[in-house]
């Protein structure tokens, strides 16, 4: 990351063969191999609805052309991104009906090595490997080296995390920070809040900022502005018809959704101490294009009174990169391998 933060090359004392690395979701898995660091090669997206369990999209990736016509031999070493909370040895996904053993998975591939995480913890490990044309700062100064980066993003769900440097590593933070109460900042928030309140008794910022947060704001706008109810829209819609200008409304509610976005991404780093950055993940932001840069995410991450001045000097960053939790799983993956010892040569 241009020398702005300790970034340890694990992969400069380690030789590489292809490693298998996947990130899945609720609806899409993702797979590709990695032959060298930040190289991935015969990416793929399958769907999980079409495959009983993660080791069938495995087998089926696998024998698939692109990966036979990349690599012919074993592979002996992997890495999975998971969304959802990874505690032990069985996963039992809460969006999708895959549920399985990592020991299991691991032997019935004949892994030397599989390392599986939750996707924001993967998210998280990546922030230090991203190049500069990765990511887009939003305002604030220069990161400080050595210190604390915090992550938000806003997709399904409100991923919150960050990572603590320590000696030449990082420690990922494991959080369920989408789920703090909201807080509004103005009364038009206060009015929207109390309309929600008559919903939900408790309105987490996940609630708001996120993709039913998007939907739930643009129903919710229309209450408080005494509109009579419309067709309710997805937040893929809603964003589209922002961005395009033909609804107003949509517009509304996209600039709350930033404008809350700064005031939660500030509380993280505030408590975080996060003056080496916070970067934003998720797939909601990164297609708001000039809507996001325009918006008042970034006056509202700094409007923190007495420590205003402290958060101006934070730089905040939009995430651009194509596939970062790749490149997190394989920075996890490097680490096991150096700390037993193992070489990932085939």
């Amino acid at each position: 990351m241009d020398g702005e933060n300790p970034v340890h090359d694990l992969t400069k004392h380690h030789s590489y063969a292809p490693r298998l690395l996947a990130d899945i979701g609720g609806t899409n898995a993702r797979f590709a191999l990695e032959f060298e660091p930040h190289h991935f090669v015969a990416v793929s997206v399958l769907a999980c609805a079409a495959y009983a369990d993660p080791q069938l999209a495995i087998i089926d990736y696998l024998s698939s052309a692109e990966v036979k016509s990349a690599w012919s031999g074993s592979i002996d070493h992997a890495a999975i991104a998971i969304a959802n909370p990874v505690d032990g040895d069985v996963v039992s996904m809460t969006n999708n009906h895959w549920m399985f053993s990592i020991s299991a998975l691991k032997q019935s591939l004949q892994l030397q090595t599989l390392v599986v995480v939750n996707d924001f913890t993967a998210l998280a490990m990546a922030l230090p490997h991203l190049e500069p044309d990765e990511r887009v700062q939003v305002g604030g100064g220069v990161a400080q080296k050595d210190r604390v980066i915090g992550l938000i993003g806003p997709g399904t769900g409100l991923g919150v995390s960050g990572i603590i440097p320590n000696g030449n590593q990082w420690i990922p933070l494991s959080s369920e920070g989408g789920h703090v109460s909201f807080s509004p900042a103005n009364k038009v928030e206060t009015d929207l809040l109390e309309v929600i309140w008559q919903e939900f008794p408790h309105v987490s910022a996940e609630r708001l900022i996120s993709g039913m947060g998007l939907e739930l704001l643009y129903r919710s706008l229309q209450k408080v502005q005494g509109m009579a109810p419309v067709n309710n829209l997805s937040a893929a819609e809603i964003s589209r018809q922002a961005i395009d200008g033909s609804c107003i409304l949509c517009v509304q509610a996209v600039e709350h959704f930033c404008a809350m976005l700064g005031t939660v991404a500030g509380n993280l780093a505030l408590t975080l101490g996060a003056t080496g950055g916070v970067y934003i993940g998720g797939g909601i932001v990164p297609k708001l294009g000039s809507l996001f840069f325009e918006s008042a995410f970034r006056q509202r991450f700094e409007a923190k009174g007495r420590f205003s001045d402290y958060l101006a000097q934070i730089p905040t960053y939009l995430i651009t990169a194509e596939y970062p939790a790749f490149l997190g799983v394989s920075a996890m993956l490097t680490e096991k391998l150096l700390a037993a010892g193992t070489d990932s040569t085939n």
